[in-house]
């Protein structure tokens, strides 16, 4: 439900990070669903500065897959403690075991620490709706999940910075029909109320703008919704900037730096793209001018901080940089 990007639909596939939120037992468990994909780890790489711990979805039959390892190795590298759950366990050719010990060598050639080794794990079937420590456990509900969830995830450290000056780093950039610009992020210290006026500082402390917060959503379930106040922990979508984006802190006006951004890995290859210059050009397709492909490529380099566009001496055509064929495609 969560991969409603057209282009995920098509290809069955995670490519965009997205949250969502529920409560259980009085607590909210804030959920991010990550590409798994190196060729989208500029959202891998930007998501993890928002979570307290990981969940690792194996499929039981299959066990790890290859672009398991990238995000795997990414969420171990931050100290980040993993719960690994082991799904459709209910199909016929399941190998929960053999699937268990794949994850474990993954994790030991991955360098994991000690704690990281000594994980929990849980048998589980989406379709199903259930989750269990016990293979032959009674499969009724996925409390066994959030209950495990809670108890080894610890809360975030940011509760503790409540009463101090807000902060937050921007990590995913929107946009909405009737509000404009949205930046997500998680509040990393203070609090915030809709109306509020504040600023955004560039990685480099340089302040960008001074501006007065429109709307403050959180994520209820699958839907954004507006909320009274923020406080130090949430994961909130901001609105009324114009110039702010990915990777920037946005702050109260008495702060003067910036939080620290995860580093982005590079572009790994390079492909060129320009207008049609074939008998049959401007025939077909609706982006049939320089102009107008450069406008939506400069447009998807703002929010996608892993591709880099740059112009060629010509200037009919554009060099797009970028991680794999995947996200080229």
């Amino acid at each position: 439900a969560m991969d409603s990007n057209d282009i995920e639909r098509e290809r069955g596939i995670t490519i965009l990070a997205k949250c969502t939120s529920l409560e259980w037992q009085g607590l909210r468990i804030n959920i991010v669903d990550t590409p798994g994909h190196a060729d989208f780890g500029g959202e891998v790489e930007r998501i993890l500065s928002m979570v307290d711990g990981v969940c690792l979805l194996v499929d039981a039959a299959e066990g790890p897959m290859p672009q398991t390892k990238f995000v795997t190795q990414k969420a171990l590298a931050l100290g980040l403690r993993p719960i690994v759950v082991l799904n459709k366990v209910d199909k016929p050719d399941a190998e929960p075991d053999r699937a268990l010990d794949e994850v474990f060598d993954l994790f030991v050639a991955l360098g994991a620490n000690e704690d990281q080794l000594d994980f929990p794990h849980l048998y589980a079937s989406g379709r199903a709706g259930w989750a269990d420590a016990e293979l032959d456990g009674p499969r009724k509900d996925l409390n066994a999940l959030f209950s495990l969830v809670v108890n080894h995830v610890p809360a975030p450290k940011q509760l503790k910075r409540v009463d101090e000056p807000f902060r937050m780093l921007a990590t995913t950039l929107g946009s909405d029909p009737f509000i404009g610009r949205i930046l997500t992020g998680r509040v990393e210290s203070g609090r915030l109320k809709a109306g509020a006026t504040v600023q955004s500082l560039s990685r480099v402390g340089q302040k960008i703008e001074q501006f007065r917060i429109s709307k403050v959503q959180a994520f209820r379930g699958l839907a954004l919704q507006e909320i009274d106040e923020a406080i130090a922990g949430d994961i909130i979508t901001l609105a009324g900037m114009t110039k702010t984006t990915v990777s920037d802190t946005i702050c109260a006006l008495a702060v003067e730096e910036p939080l620290e951004a995860q580093p982005i890995d590079p572009p790994t290859i390079s492909v060129t793209f320009g207008i049609n210059d074939s008998p049959l050009a401007g025939r077909d397709g609706k982006k049939v001018q320089s102009r107008v492909i450069r406008e939506r490529l400069m447009r998807e380099a703002e929010s996608n901080v892993a591709i880099k566009v740059a112009d060629t001496p010509g200037g009919e055509a554009f060099e797009v940089s970028g991680r794999g064929e995947l996200q080229m495609g």
